[in-house]
């Protein structure tokens, strides 16, 4: 039986763990065609290996690059972007000396280009080839953050919040070109991220967070929609505080 991305190429940036792993797994088990994309490449390759295991006819190709590197990332897709019919932005950072007193030139422009940055080159990547088809889906998974206070960091919160901006932006000037743009913002998922908090999380809350898996299954769910449908925004928290 088809999947429901059955046919389709996918581009899945932040594909070596957590919530972009998860995602092409999940793509890959409804019947797309990935591309994982990423700074590690061992990451990547061990992603790949799943992938065969539950596709080994439609293995992952590997594409190894710094997504804030616009020339790299560029020369990279050269291949591919005209082929990408769903691309997914699972690419972001946080860092341990968050707060605002705390940050520095050097480490803000550190999350703008890992966060912001990567989004906007991403999108960027993808764009033209999507419009020469007169149609194409880019999700941003980005953060509740985003659309929340709270103590993730005065830069986390910031490219977060430009995430969703950029998203519903490229919406409004692309949507009769025939894209689609959904963000996702997530609450508090059990991926390394949080390994990068000032304070360890009690394992309590880690047991009632999110799971990578969740946020997937979010993305299939946009996927799965017919081009007509537009989700422009997904809140997904955890049901229990």
């Amino acid at each position: 039986m088809a999947g429901v991305v059955s046919g389709r190429t996918i581009l899945v940036a932040g594909a070596g763990s957590g919530m972009g792993r998860a995602t092409a797994l999940a793509a890959a088990g409804e019947g797309g065609s990935l591309l994982l994309l990423g700074r590690d490449r061992a990451r990547l390759d061990a992603v790949a290996a799943e992938i065969r295991a539950i596709s080994p006819d439609r293995p992952a190709a590997v594409i190894a690059v710094d997504a804030a590197d616009a020339a790299a990332l560029e020369s990279a897709l050269a291949s591919h972007a005209d082929a990408i019919d769903i691309a997914v932005n699972s690419v972001g950072i946080n860092i341990p000396r968050r707060a605002f007193a705390e940050l520095t030139p050097n480490s803000w422009a550190g999350m703008v280009d890992a966060n912001l940055t990567a989004a906007f080159n991403l999108t960027r990547a993808v764009v033209p080839g999507m419009r020469g088809r007169g149609q194409g889906l880019i999700i941003h998974i980005a953060s509740v953050a985003a659309r929340r206070p709270d103590r993730s960091g005065a830069a986390y919160q910031a490219t977060k919040a430009g995430v969703m901006a950029l998203s519903h932006a490229v919406m409004e000037e692309e949507r009769d070109n025939g894209l689609r743009l959904t963000v996702i913002l997530p609450g508090m998922t059990d991926t390394p991220l949080l390994d990068k908090r000032p304070v360890p999380v009690p394992a309590e809350a880690r047991r009632k967070a999110l799971q990578p898996e969740d946020v997937a299954a979010a993305c299939l769910f946009v996927m799965a929609l017919p081009p007509r449908a537009h989700v422009a925004e997904i809140m997904l928290q955890p049901s229990r505080s």
